[in-house]
């Protein structure tokens, strides 16, 4: 009741807030002010796997298509030009070419051509010799890629091993930037260079990130603002305060959970908030090379012991969604319909059973009570990760998992979960695209950078490969479900619940949308003014 109360006040905020904003002639001139969460580990969106890279970063730069920045949902429907023009698929639909917009400047004052283009994408599939690109995250979304090719300055051509649908949409992503040829890499991620509506002007660890409007953009009349900074203030209480006391314009995006959001409105009234799935779940990560737990009657224990039901009810006062690996309906455009779900392992709604048969598990393996299995449970140092280790924690511990929880800050987290350096972790995984090329693929595929547990399932990368080419979405979701029930059975990455959060700003600030699916393709910033 009290989340369905909420979400009217909600939906009456945004829509008085958006008829006052759409009647209003925008203004140029401003800073937008927004606490930022942590440190980023750098400022490279090709080489990261977080929106602490891509809310501040995202406006650096462009893309080929994008996600409609005044559109909440995004899906095929809502990819708009870009950098490119127009696209098209050839009769074999292996060939998608793209017309590139033309007198478009690098923020240090060369020319874009369809040269950057390719270099960015040979760089992501091994095609360039480029030893400073470090990380490549996303380097699996590509594996069907086979060449770009350019014809002039202006037409790139992505050549594809095999048909693939969804191609579009990777490419619609915050992540998916086009960089500069003649810019190296180490350069890319301390002091950015795009084409994007903003320039990098500095970062200082620890205090702040300030980007400048960039005068020469190509989108004339854009932006609106003439600069962002955000301020890193890691303690999540203290940036609530600040925004509400009007040091701050908006709050980082998706920062607010449904209790904190009843305190906002009490403490900044006029506030608009917006509360939705974020397109990022909470999920078990547990490293299957890590002795005991390459036994897979450990892992399976480990996922029966989990009671979804309570994570949601303790940090979303039961309004985050339960489902597989995908996100589910209404937003998500791929979840399995309930009554699949529920006969999955785990799912039942008989919790004591599942953490019963467990504990049987467990004591077939030598444990109990007196004998538990102690562990370190990892976890990224920042609210969102460490409250729901906590309580997984506390339900490990019904099944003989005493946990010792160990955080580790965001610059050492994802290299540390990269090289396999844990045993059990919670973590979350944020997907930057509702759709199983990028999600499933990215997390599950076996060669897969991204898979952090190391789960490979040949049944499993078939699989994806087949639902990628089919071109009939009703066909493909059922692939997809077949996929998602593998990999419950197979304790792949145990999926707890998918995030619901909430973002406010004061209603001054005009112009940003929350996105329904994702939080990582809405942050271009280009469209925001400010009313003052």
């Amino acid at each position: 009741m009290v989340g369905r109360a909420l979400a009217a006040v909600v939906a009456v905020l945004l829509f008085l807030g958006g008829n006052v904003g759409s009647a209003l002639a925008q203004k140029q001139g401003g800073i937008l002010r927004i606490p930022h969460r942590d440190n980023p580990p750098s400022a490279s969106t090709l080489e990261e796997a977080t929106i602490s890279v891509t809310i501040p970063y995202m406006s650096i730069y462009n893309n080929l298509v994008l996600f409609d920045q005044s559109k909440p949902h995004e899906s095929m429907e809502t990819i708009v030009p870009d950098l490119a023009t127009s696209w098209s698929w050839d009769d074999t639909k292996t060939k998608l070419t793209f017309k590139l917009r033309e007198g478009v400047k690098w923020h240090d004052g060369k020319p874009f051509t369809a040269k950057d283009v390719q270099c960015t994408w040979h760089m992501l599939i091994g095609r360039s010799n480029n030893d400073d690109f470090r990380k490549n995250p996303r380097a699996i979304w590509y594996q069907n890629l086979a060449e770009v090719t350019i014809n002039g300055d202006y037409e790139a051509i992505f050549v594809l091993k095999q048909p693939q649908p969804a191609f579009p949409l990777l490419l619609a992503s915050g992540y998916s930037s086009v960089y500069p040829c003649h810019v190296p890499q180490r350069e890319m991620r301390t002091k950015p260079i795009g084409t994007g509506p903003f320039k990098f002007v500095e970062y200082k660890r620890g205090e702040s990130i300030k980007l400048v409007r960039n005068p020469d953009y190509w989108k004339k009349g854009r932006p609106f603002l003439d600069g962002i900074e955000f301020k890193i203030v890691e303690n999540r209480s203290t940036r609530l305060l600040a925004f509400a006391a009007g040091d701050f314009d908006m709050t980082f995006p998706s920062d607010i959970t449904i209790p904190l959001g009843r305190d906002m409105k009490s403490q900044a009234p006029k506030a608009i908030c917006e509360f939705g799935p974020t397109g990022v779940t909470n999920n078990l990560i547990v490293n299957r090379s890590a002795p005991p737990f390459d036994k897979p009657e450990i892992r399976k224990a480990m996922s029966l012991a989990l009671d979804r039901a309570s994570f949601s009810r303790i940090l979303a006062e039961g309004q985050s969604k339960i489902g597989g690996a995908m996100l589910p309906a209404p937003q998500g455009e791929w979840g399995m319909p309930q009554e699949v779900l529920s006969k999955l392992t785990g799912y039942g709604s008989d919790v004591e059973k599942n953490q019963a048969e467990a504990r049987k598990i467990m004591q077939g393996l030598g444990y109990s009570a007196e004998k538990p299995l102690k562990v370190k449970i990892s976890t990224r140092n920042i609210a969102v990760y460490r409250d729901p280790a906590v309580i997984l924690i506390d339900q490990l511990k019904k099944i003989y998992i005493e946990g010792e929880l160990e955080n580790v800050d965001t610059p050492q987290w994802y290299a540390k979960v990269a090289r396999k350096d844990y045993s059990v972790g919670m973590n979350l995984t944020g997907v930057s695209v509702d759709d199983p090329d990028a999600n499933l693929v990215e997390n599950y595929a076996c060669k897969s950078d991204r898979n952090y547990t190391e789960y490979c399932n040949p049944e499993v990368d078939r699989l994806l490969s087949e639902q990628s080419k089919e071109g009939d979405k009703e066909k493909r979701k059922k692939i997809v479900w077949e996929i998602e029930k593998l990999l419950v059975d197979d304790a792949a990455r145990p999926i707890i619940d998918h995030n619901v959060g909430g973002t406010c700003w004061h209603p001054h600030v005009k112009g940003f949308v929350v996105h329904d699916n994702a939080i990582y393709n809405n942050t271009r910033f280009e469209d925001v003014w400010l009313d003052k």
